[in-house]
């Protein structure tokens, strides 16, 4: 009996993640069609998806925090709603700096789901569901970039852009009356910390101090991750002169060479078992791919999307192994929710780096010198895991 809860439980929760990236990554796959409508520039349009990266990340601390103290059940229902309404708007507004101000208001409201759901799946499942079911949410976001991937376009062909906001919206509003009705009887509130209430009431010195480099290596997943979904449209349309809708569809590859590599990275660290292991291995092919990538710039349309494709999906993986396994670790310390928090926090504070950062470098550098930056960011990241490994071993142990 209690597997069917569990099973139900996780197909739930991947529905609330599924929910989060149509109503949130559904901007920056319009993005180009948003600067030509508009008639703006990428940097300008571009405020819009900085602005949510940079409430998202102030949001999943605070959202952390609340998802340790309150139930956390009714703080995804109240993300899941006001984010399909705040999609809706968008539909209907003329105006950039309205849609800009609203989307910043999107990031807040999408922050409130991930740090709770974290907590309602560490106490309602085992280490080893709990692993299980953290990879369907992971998946569940790269489904439904697809979605998004596959619906923009279609959308901008039949009607507009806003369209696709339009139908963002009806699934996150579907989605919530599934949350609410299929959550009722779900305990919450029964955590496994094992620590004392002394011990529990903060993170301390030496965990900060362990995180503090995991914190930058996540600000670097971020910058690449979201960095190259947000513009690889954008980059297809100015680079290889591929039209808007074409271009957007092109990029579906991205979220279905990720959901291989989920399982890949699951697969990985059940053997090695350490998050910041199987990172470093992502970063280092990732390193590769980018130097391939940088080589031939506008050459090769297929090989530099397949090299794309390969450091997307390294860079979901490591986001699995930092941000869904890690915060595991911390339970008998009685603030998982609190860690997930703040880790996620960091992706995004990446991800806004990224959406304002690569339109300053193509449009004043050129796509090119935007590419090179990719291969420093993976050298670095990949560097700081290897030096991490023997420090995190003792830790877990």
């Amino acid at each position: 009996m209690k597997s069917n809860k569990t099973l139900i439980l996780g197909l739930l929760c991947s529905l609330v993640y599924f929910s989060s990236y149509v109503t949130r990554i559904n901007y920056a796959a319009a993005l180009a069609e948003i600067v030509n409508d508009l008639n703006i520039s990428k940097q300008i349009a571009s405020i819009a998806v900085t602005g949510s990266f940079i409430t998202y990340g102030i949001g999943q601390i605070i959202s952390g925090f609340l998802g340790d103290k309150f139930k956390p059940r009714k703080l995804i229902t109240f993300g899941l709603i006001l984010t399909a309404l705040i999609n809706l708007a968008v539909a209907f507004l003329p105006s950039i700096t309205w849609i800009n101000v609203l989307w910043c208001f999107n990031g807040f409201f999408q922050s409130l789901l991930w740090p709770p759901l974290v907590r309602l799946m560490s106490e309602n499942m085992n280490d080893k569901e709990y692993s299980r079911y953290v990879l369907w949410v992971s998946s569940a976001s790269s489904i439904a970039t697809i979605l998004v991937y596959i619906m923009v376009p279609f959308a901008i062909n039949i009607s507009g852009w806003r369209l696709s906001f339009i139908i963002s919206a009806a699934i996150g509003l579907l989605v919530a009356l599934l949350w609410i009705v299929g959550t009722l009887n779900v305990k919450e509130g029964t955590s496994k910390a094992t620590v004392t209430e002394e011990k529990s009431g903060g993170l301390g010195k030496e965990l900060l101090l362990l995180l503090a480099p995991i914190m930058f290596v996540i600000v670097l997943q971020g910058i690449l991750r979201d960095g190259i979904h947000t513009w690889l449209p954008t980059y297809i349309n100015e680079v290889f002169n591929i039209g808007v809708s074409s271009s957007i569809l092109s990029a579906v590859i991205l979220p279905i060479f990720a959901i291989s590599t989920f399982a890949i990275s699951n697969a990985l660290y059940s053997k090695i078992k350490s998050e910041i292991k199987t990172s470093a291995i992502f970063f280092s092919i990732s390193f590769f791919a980018c130097i391939v990538i940088s080589a031939l710039f506008s050459k090769s349309f297929p090989v530099c999307m397949v090299m794309m494709a390969i450091v997307s999906g390294c860079m979901h993986g490591c986001n699995l192994m930092l941000i869904g396994q890690t915060p595991m670790r911390f339970t008998k310390f009685g603030n998982v929710s609190t860690v997930s928090g703040i880790l996620n926090s960091f992706t995004y504070v990446g991800s806004a780096i990224s959406a304002y950062g690569f339109a300053a470098l193509a449009d004043n550098f050129g796509w090119r010198i935007t590419t090179m930056s990719w291969v420093a960011i993976c050298f670095v990241a990949a560097l700081i895991c290897f030096l991490m490994i023997k420090k995190w071993k003792n830790f877990c142990k």
